[in-house]
């Protein structure tokens, strides 16, 4: 009688446009692969780890049985006496190449032995192979008749191989292994180069090897988390009947009005281009250099002839120290003109770059969205900005990609309902997609990170407004507290105050709204006190902030009155003034700072190790 598959047969799925099957269509079943016993597979990956188990030759059946002396070469035919005996007394050896020299036997040529090195013992390869798919890796069992093992066995050799699945002899950490029958491709690794043969690499070392840090386990894992959460956040708005625009990442203007920005030109490295700003120096207003540079000349010549004259020493030192000044005021209106025509040339290298005015890596495309909310509805956008803040922290980066929302017809109320049921929505998303990839992160980064998302999903978020909050951190007495710096209003609250509010004091996410209009851009919408702002930030326990918002101006007045509060140069904003002019509408948004919310849900404390490829403050990664 047969025995039974304790899982019924499953037919495998090969990857549409590279022929192979991917280990998550095997090992993320909930029977670890045993449905796919005995089917033929061709799997590509990269080793993770390697053991090469030898295994004695077997004697052919038809091979007698030598002792140990028995080393003497085989010939084909049989050996005589003479050969027996000069091979085995030296003397006679001897003697017999001093009467026949090389020639023994009249012609008879002895066969001398070939010592070779003995063939290698027959081996088998096991091999940890992991193709990005998922976390669990895949036993794969390769004969050294196959290929040679040395070639198989260095960490990060990618391999493509065809094979039989088989169930593995002893169930273990591994259910299942691939039986190879065909070798396809070797991608071969040079061992003393490669960086990754160490068993765990810190994540800051790992940083310096950006092209090679996703095939560790755990950055392998926080990209597969991070693509997770942009399907999510297109699958959200998609679902809310949000249509998704794409914004500009060269602009002309500043969204926020105070923020450090990256300048893009063609004519960079170029001398024309360095600025000099000209220099204000009373004493040479109204004068000309010609003027100056005449009465050098006649000063000149006035302490020559006190020099050959001799008759009056203090004479001549006043005269050389009137020249000097006199010099000295020349030089400086040379260089005044030289400036001011550096200017002139400035203003024309202007027209000849690429763009005719000065334009910037976009810090925000808020603006642009708001065009496309004040005539399609509810909008979004997903993409890279920009800021040139020279700052060293551990959640900000040069380059960082944010999610952008504009809701038409919705007031501050409206849009935090948004931002929280999106929040709610990709934690969930996440623990129901990427459950394999969560549960490593709670083994080896942070054991609170399950507990957290299941926590965001089921509580609800504490509102405070900033007032109240300035209030909570100012009676805190705590050890944490301490190390705050006390606030009265009117003071920006920093990452530091807003986490200490979500970890400390209500330990869930936290929504702090109406802010004080110093601390936020110009067209949020200011609130009846002339104070405050319609302004809220999203605080994450271990999170910090990862969306801020707000009800956007739309009473033309007020908003060239908080520009010029500001000192904005209006021409820079005319293009946005002009949908305020016609047909404005109440509208409402918000950025989420998605990489921010990668850190977040893995528990990492450092955003670069969120980011494919960071930049940040001094430092570029490939």
């Amino acid at each position: 009688m047969a025995a039974e598959h304790p899982t019924a047969f499953t037919p495998v799925t090969f990857s549409k446009y590279s022929k192979r099957v991917l280990l998550k269509t095997v090992l993320d079943c909930s029977d670890g692969g045993l449905g796919f016993v005995d089917q033929k597979l061709v799997i590509g990956g990269w080793v993770k780890s390697s053991k090469e188990v030898f295994r004695e030759a077997a004697v052919p059946a038809d091979a007698s049985v030598r002792t140990a002396g028995d080393a003497l070469p085989r010939r084909a035919k049989d050996v005589s006496c003479i050969e027996i005996l000069q091979s085995r007394i030296p003397i006679v050896r001897s003697l017999l190449r001093m009467l026949y020299g090389n020639d023994l036997h009249a012609g008879e040529k002895l066969e001398t032995p070939v010592h070779k090195p003995p063939p290698p013992l027959p081996s088998t390869t096991f091999l940890v192979v992991n193709d990005g798919s998922c976390v669990a890796s895949l036993q794969v069992v390769v004969e050294s008749s196959l290929h040679h093992p040395g070639q198989l066995m260095p960490t990060g050799t990618c391999i493509l191989v065809e094979g039989i699945l088989k169930r593995a002899p002893a169930p273990g950490k591994h259910l299942v292994r691939l039986e190879v029958e065909k070798i396809l491709h070797v991608g071969k690794v040079e061992q003393e180069k490669y960086p990754l043969t160490q068993k765990k690499l810190p994540m800051d070392l790992l940083r310096k090897f950006s092209y090679f840090r996703p095939r560790t386990t755990t950055v392998a894992s926080v990209m597969r988390i991070h693509n997770a959460l942009t399907f999510a956040t297109h699958t959200f708005f998609q679902n809310h009947g949000f249509l998704y625009v794409q914004l500009p990442t060269i602009t002309t203007t500043d969204s926020e009005g105070f923020s450090e920005k990256f300048h893009v030109t063609t004519r960079a490295g170029k001398s024309e281009d360095k600025k000099i700003e000209p220099t204000e120096d009373k004493e040479t207003d109204g004068v000309s250099l010609e003027t100056v540079k005449a009465a050098a000349v006649e000063k000149r010549n006035i302490v020559k002839e006190l020099e050959r004259s001799e008759s009056n020493r203090e004479a001549l030192a006043a005269a050389v120290q009137d020249l000097k000044k006199t010099n000295e005021l020349a030089l400086q209106l040379e260089a005044r003109g030289k400036q001011k025509s550096q200017l002139k040339k400035d203003k024309v290298h202007i027209s000849e770059n690429f763009f005719p005015q000065e334009t910037y890596l976009t810090v925000s495309g808020q603006l642009h969205l708001e065009t496309y909310a004040c005539a399609l509805g509810n909008v979004y956008s997903c993409g890279p900005r920009f800021r040139a803040d020279r700052i060293v922290s551990a959640k900000h980066a040069a380059e960082m990609w944010m999610v952008e929302v504009e809701i038409a017809f919705a007031e501050l109320e409206d849009v935090i309902n948004c931002a929280d049921d999106l929040v709610k929505f990709l934690s969930k998303w996440v623990l129901e997609h990427c459950l394999d990839d969560m549960k490593f992160v709670q083994k080896r980064i942070d054991k609170t990170s399950v507990h957290r998302l299941e926590s965001t999903i089921t509580s609800s978020f504490e509102k405070v407004s900033y007032t109240a909050a300035v209030e909570i951190l100012d009676k805190a007495t705590d050890q944490k507290s301490q190390r705050l710096k006390r606030l009265k209003f009117g003071a920006a609250l920093t990452d530091d105050h807003l986490s200490y509010l979500a970890d400390a004091i209500f330990k869930k996410p936290v929504i702090v709204y109406n802010y004080p209009k110093e601390t936020k851009p110009f067209n949020v919408r200011l609130n009846d006190d002339g104070k405050t702002v319609a302004a809220f930030d999203v605080v994450l326990p271990k999170g910090g902030v990862v969306i801020s918002g707000s009800q956007k101006e739309e009473r033309f007045d007020v908003l060239l009155s908080r520009m010029k509060e500001m000192g904005l140069p209006r021409e820079q904003y005319e293009w946005y003034l002009e949908i305020q002019r016609h047909g404005t509408v109440k509208h409402s948004g918000f950025s989420l700072a998605f990489d921010r919310f990668v850190l977040f849900t893995t528990g990492l404390t450092d955003i670069k190790d969120v980011i494919p490829f960071p930049r940040s403050l001094g430092k570029v990664s490939h």
